[in-house]
This record gives C-alpha cells, structure tokens and sequence, in this order.
C-alpha cells in the first residue's frame, strides 16, 4: 500500500513538514511529488487533486483525496494501527490528540512572526510579546504533556504529537525564542531526529530562491553539526548509488574516500548531512 505525497518547498513549507513525517517518521510507504509553492504555479500544479487548494495533499492507493493535514493524520492512524501514530496508552493518547487539534488551529502569532525556515537561523529576533504569549502557551501544554511519562517525547514514543511540533521545534531554534531547559532538550530532540535531519537535507540540495528573509544577525544551524563531505570528480568507490541502485554519475568526498551517486540530488542531500543517511553510513562503512 503506497501512497502519493504532495508537498510544498521543504526548507518553509510547516505543514508539508507534517504531512511527510506523519508517512517517513512512521515507515509508510509513499511516493513524493514537489509542488511549486512560489511562483504563483500551486494551483495548477494541483489541478488533478480537486478540491486541494494546499499542500500537503495525500491521495490513498483508492484515489481519494486528503487536502488536510489533521485528516491525513487521522486516516493514516487508521489505515496502519500498528505504526505507533497514536500512543497505545489511552491517556497519553487523548493528551496527544488534544497537542495536535491545538497545533492546528493555534499560535498565530508564532506562526505569523515566525514563519518556518530551515535555511537560516537568527541570534536574536525581537520576538514581540504575543509571540512569547504562545510560546508560554506551548510550556504550559508541553510541560503538562511531560508530566505523565519519563520519555523523550511529548507522550512517551515519537507519535504524531510530535509531527506536529517539529515545525514548531524549528521556529524555537531558528528564531532563538527563549524556552525552558526542559523544552530546550524537546526542542534538540527534534534538530537531531533523523527524519527531520533528512527533510532539511533535502531542502538543502534544492534550494530555490530564499523565502522568508528577516533583518536579523544570522548565526550557525543549531541543529547537528553535518559532517564534511564536497562534491567531486569521480571515480568512487561504488559502482551503483546507495538509494536507487542505479549506475552512477554524481560524486562527493567523505572520509577521505569519493562515494558516487545516481543523480545530483541524491549526491546534494548526502553532502548536506551525510550522518542523516543510514545507507550511505553503512556504504562508507563498508569501504573503509
């Protein structure tokens, strides 16, 4: 059972974020289609997945069209019961369900001022007192959310709650919006996740124009450090790329060997953080 996948830019669209992590974080199968966010081309892109108007859009192996991101959740919960996309706990649960219906209705302050941006991070952006209002708003219910549980995340195990955040984690880290040591750690979490790791990778790799530019000090990712890795003449060492296994054509260096790839965007996304990759780890890690 695969399914399709509509998704907006990957370094600004929040809620393509969500609706990718909901499938990847959750080993759902699906087939991925970029849609041009910018441009003014959205909707004719996505003339053939009426009524979406937005991205995410996710269309079921049947052809029916999802175009909202709580109802894709919701569906996909549904269809693999065994994914973990809800805790299994039923207090958790309920918490987790009431995390994610107030993601997606609330914070517009945050959202407005704080606009998703995995390009860039500031040192300091004057957030004004409505965005603290919700950022105070998310200690309350993510501190109520950790007080029933001793896991990492927002209920115990990764769950959809947490899909729902990750935006949100991204907004706190790039916009240095001051948290609690507690929502610190939650927030590093998510930095570190290797989905999330792979989804700003792949952002990336095909950058377009830049969206979203503030007029503030700009300072390092505070996500994990990417490891060294520039892209190369080859030959490699493989013969046949890491993801695909397709012949290869495209070359990075990493680790003081050349690894080859079946296009450039698979070489791009692993030069942008190659730990993110399990598949190209485990090449290297054979060739050493």
């Amino acid at each position: 059972m695969t399914y399709d996948l509509f998704l907006g830019d990957r370094l600004y669209s929040s809620w393509s974020l969500r609706g990718w992590l909901a499938c990847a974080a959750f080993d759902i199968p699906c087939r991925t289609h970029m849609m041009r966010l910018y441009g003014g081309k959205l909707q004719d892109d996505l003339r053939d997945l009426a009524p979406a108007k937005t991205v995410p859009v996710l269309r079921t192996p049947e052809g029916a069209v999802l175009w909202d991101s709580l109802a894709m959740a919701e569906e996909l919960a549904t269809r693999h019961p065994d994914a973990g996309l809800w805790p299994s706990d039923p207090l958790l649960r309920s918490t987790a369900r009431s995390l994610v219906a107030e993601m997606h209705s609330g914070f517009a302050a945050l959202r407005s001022a704080c606009p998703m941006n995995l390009l860039n991070a500031y040192a300091d952006s004057a957030p004004s007192a409505d965005t603290l209002s919700d950022v105070c708003r998310l200690e309350m219910i993510w501190g109520h959310a950790f007080s029933q549980h001793d896991g990492p995340w927002l209920c115990g195990e990764y769950s959809l709650a947490d899909v729902a955040y990750a935006p949100v984690a991204a907004r706190i880290a790039g916009y240095a919006l001051p948290v609690s040591d507690r929502a610190a750690r939650y927030v590093a979490a998510h930095l570190a996740h290797p989905r999330f790791r792979q989804w700003r990778a792949m952002g990336l790799a095909a950058a377009g124009a830049p969206q979203y530019q503030m007029p503030y000090d700009t300072r390092h990712w505070p996500g994990p450090h990417a490891l060294d890795a520039a892209a190369c003449d080859g030959p490699s060492v493989n013969e046949t790329c890491p993801y695909s296994g397709k012949p290869v054509t495209d070359f990075l260096r990493y680790d003081g060997q050349i690894y080859g790839f079946c296009n450039a965007f698979c070489r791009d996304k692993t030069l942008h953080d190659p730990a993110a990759w399990p598949a190209f780890i485990a090449l290297s890690q054979r060739e050493r």
